[in-house]
């Protein structure tokens, strides 16, 4: 079984394996394109179309046939039952949409379901400035596979600019580094600059400071860069493996 859906949930987790106590891999936003692998029950095998990623979602919130025309630019979209009314429920930065009516503040989505207009931009709109979206994501908690605003991990901090912008980009920081043209390892560093470590990334707003999903300070946080790759050589025993640059 090999057919194209989207899935219509407002993110879920993707695990290993299929079970809720499997290791959490990454994530799965609405209006992601995927195919499914295998199916049963209560799970489905999916491999998500924008970087091949593989792993296993509950069986439940897709549909084989979706437009989008618009996403997600905030951090998050609260969801209104209908205009003036919110609900519990918000949409991560990225999620792509399918409005079909709107009004003077609002768009609809679904049946009983609004969001902003302020929180939207067109589906083929680009956030040259990385620093932009990254900064969106301040403060947001460390969570291993996570890649949005309820938490969010180094590699998807790095992903989610391309993903935002329609362009590709691997999901796993060892990917990345295979992906990503091989430069000196310098201690001189600018702006759109990447910093890889084994299984860690970083991005440099400027030349004294960068930005990442860290750890140890379990959250999104900008450190000095030096004081950054002497405290990871310190505490992991790791050194810098590549440096790379930012494409858009």
């Amino acid at each position: 079984m090999q057919n194209n859906f989207y899935f219509i949930g407002n993110f879920s987790n993707i695990y290993k394996n299929p079970s809720k106590r499997s290791e959490v891999t990454s994530q799965i936003i609405h209006g992601e394109k995927f195919k499914i692998l295998a199916k049963n029950k209560n799970w489905i095998k999916i491999k998500t179309l924008f970087d091949n990623y593989k792993g296993f979602i509950k069986n439940s919130k897709y549909i084989e046939k979706f437009t989008p025309n618009y996403k997600v630019s905030s951090l998050k979209a609260k969801i209104y039952k209908k205009p003036g009314i919110g609900t519990s429920s918000w949409l991560p930065l990225a999620s792509n949409l399918s409005v079909f009516e709107q009004n003077k503040d609002y768009v609809k989505i679904e049946k009983n379901k609004w969001i902003k207009k302020i929180d939207i931009k067109k589906i083929n709109h680009k956030e040259n400035n990385f620093t932009k979206i990254f900064k969106k994501f301040l403060d947001v908690k460390y969570v291993w596979g996570g890649k949005t605003f309820k938490g969010i991990d180094c590699s998807a901090l790095l992903q989610i600019f391309y993903f935002y912008n329609n362009s590709f980009y691997p999901r796993d920081t060892k990917d990345q580094i295979k992906y990503t043209k091989k430069n000196s390892k310098k201690r001189l560093f600018k702006k759109g600059d990447i910093i890889f470590w084994k299984g860690h990334v970083a991005m440099c707003l400027n030349s004294k400071q960068l930005i990442h999903a860290y750890g140890p300070e379990r959250k999104v946080i900008i450190m000095p860069i030096i004081e950054t790759i002497n405290r990871i050589e310190k505490t992991a025993k790791l050194k810098v493996k590549k440096v790379s640059r930012i494409k858009y």
